[in-house]
């Protein structure tokens, strides 16, 4: 019923930009970074835009005769009807001040457009009857996310926009006017140190422990130190409920026993504490979603839907292997190999980093030094690979009592309690190891103090 209808747009707002430009070239700067070519109906204003940008770029003057040389060059001066066209968009423009506004309508416009053609893309996928229905959703979902972030797929970017763009983040880190994260903190010191002052945007961070070693938990403080910081925090979990996942996040938070939280043998004081800790928690930015049973393409779907929603700075998903694949693979390794590239795709795509955590194989039980190793990714697959970022839990007291360490190291002090965090992979970095303090009445990791300080190189030889 629509078929008989223009394509919504707005020409005299796009000529006012134009206009606006011509009179005042440097206020293009206010809307350069919005507005794109194609978000204009009109060819000749398209054109016009293209060519103020292109002079914008080479950091000459733009003006009326600037514009038309660069049109000229372009052979494109002919096909806007010459330099009169000019003219008339200098003279029906009184003032340049109003070009955010002219600005607004234009890709407003341009949005509903990218809509019709996405609906119209989505009937079409609707007709075909594609057997894998989840595919389809998936890429329906993907066409309106593309509108709503303004997201420009296929296209390179010359390196120079990509320094600018860094240095520009530099300084306004530096001057402290970052209106969004640029990096996420882990909430502990040497911990960002290594990773550069935090998680880099993009990064697909593996955090990887046997059973029982604190993965969970180490990804949940991560959690919950990014949130504090300011970050918008998603955790995904095909392992636990969103309660027990509230629990240990109170425990950790009000430094309570997790035991008598769940049996609720609480004194006065425990109490008087998780009052507190419920008020911290809940003005912090964390979602939590635990459908046991996800996909890859269901987890992409809810974090993208989180991204539009409240504009998503971090993910933690507990844990990778029990994720499921799309059913292509011929086995479970090459599965992950998919999996894994999918998040390290999906870290790209929106920009954030992802936590992962994964299980680690027997193959540690079976050594006399039982530190992980790269090898010992269970069903590994491309996750060495892909991630940007390998850490694995470690805690001597596991494997070793004290009476043995006792007679191995007479000298030196048991390590009950100590973490080791072995950063075995770093794309961007050292890899390096660092000592935390495991609370594990409240299922909370800490930064060692002077009394609980181990160093990591004592235990090498065990």
């Amino acid at each position: 019923m629509y078929t008989d209808q223009l394509p919504p747009s707005d020409i005299e707002a796009e000529e006012a930009v134009i206009g606006s430009i011509l009179i005042d070239g440097d206020s293009i700067n206010r809307v350069a970074e919005k507005l794109q070519p194609e978000d204009f109906f009109s060819e000749r204003n398209r054109l016009c835009y293209k060519a103020c940008l292109s002079i914008m770029e080479r950091g000459d003057a733009i003006n009326q005769i600037t514009v038309a040389n660069e049109l000229q060059l372009t052979n494109d001066l002919e096909a806007i009807s010459g330099t009169s066209y000019l003219s008339q968009l200098v003279l029906s423009t009184p003032t340049s001040i109003h070009i955010e506004h002219y600005c607004d309508l234009v890709f407003r416009a341009s949005i509903m457009r990218r809509l019709i053609e996405a609906g119209s893309d989505i009937v079409s996928m609707g007709y075909k009857g594609t057997p894998n229905v989840d595919t389809t959703l998936t890429d329906a979902e993907e066409l309106l996310f593309q509108i709503r972030s303004g997201e420009q797929r296929g296209d390179f970017t010359h390196i120079r926009s990509l320094l600018d763009e860094y240095m520009g983040d530099r300084n306004s880190e530096h001057e402290n006017q970052l209106h969004s994260i640029t990096r996420v903190h882990t909430g502990f010191e040497d911990l960002d140190a290594i990773l550069g002052n935090g998680m880099q945007r993009s990064d697909l961070f593996i955090l990887a422990a046997r059973p029982s070693l604190g993965k969970s938990t180490l990804a949940f403080n991560i959690a919950r130190n990014a949130a504090s910081d300011g970050a918008c925090v998603g955790i995904i979990s095909l392992e636990m409920s969103k309660e027990q996942i509230a629990v240990r996040l109170l425990s950790s938070e009000a430094k309570v026993n997790s035991k008598n939280l769940d049996i609720r043998l609480l004194s006065d004081r425990d109490e008087a504490r998780l009052m507190d800790a419920m008020g911290v928690l809940s003005d912090l930015p964390i979602y939590v979603d635990d459908a046991p049973i996800q996909t890859i393409m269901d987890i992409r779907a809810r974090a993208k839907r989180l991204k539009m929603e409240y504009n998503l700075d971090f993910l933690v998903i507990d844990y990778l292997q029990l994720i499921s694949g799309t059913g292509r693979s011929d086995n479970r390794v090459q599965e992950m190999g998919e999996i894994s590239r999918s998040l390290k795709a999906l870290a790209r795509d929106l920009n954030i980093p992802i936590l992962a955590c994964s299980q680690l194989n027997r193959a540690i039980e079976q050594r006399p030094n039982h530190r992980p190793q790269l090898s010992d990714l269970r069903e590994s697959g491309s996750i060495e690979q892909d991630a940007d970022i390998v850490a694995f839990i470690y805690r001597e007291d596991v494997y070793t009592n004290e009476d043995e360490w006792q007679r191995k190291f007479p000298t030196q002090e048991y390590p009950k309690d100590i973490a080791e965090i072995i950063i075995a992979k770093h794309r961007n970095g050292p890899t390096d190891t660092i000592n935390l303090h495991f609370q594990r009445n409240w299922v909370k990791f800490e930064s060692l103090t002077a009394n609980t300080g181990f160093p990591a190189q004592q235990t090498s030889n065990i």
